[in-house]
């Protein structure tokens, strides 16, 4: 049980770092732009990976439920990284936490 807490809190670090990155470059763009710039969760992963991406799209649509891609998933990609992030990994701390 240690070692599954552990995890729960190295993954629940990396999520914060991860949002802690997007949200200061959501900043840093915006104050630049002179006006609020926040890249959507599918702009970051397809400027890092677009072919998981397309990988992610076609396994939820072939072998999951077409509707989760449309409009469930297609909405969370939707939203500003940091969004999606700093909330996750503050789940997965607190799933992580010591008793």
């Amino acid at each position: 049980m240690g070692v599954i807490r552990a995890v729960l809190r190295w993954i629940g670090l990396v999520l914060a770092v991860l949002g802690a990155l997007t949200l200061g470059l959501d900043v840093a763009m915006s104050v630049e732009a002179g006006s609020p710039a926040m890249r959507a969760l599918g702009e970051w992963w397809f400027a890092l990976s677009p072919a998981t991406l397309n990988l992610a799209q076609a396994v939820t649509q072939r072998y999951l439920l077409p509707e989760l891609w449309d409009p469930v998933i297609q909405t969370i990609l939707a939203w500003p990284a940091w969004v999606i992030f700093i909330p996750l990994a503050i789940a997965f701390r607190w799933l992580g936490r010591r008793p």
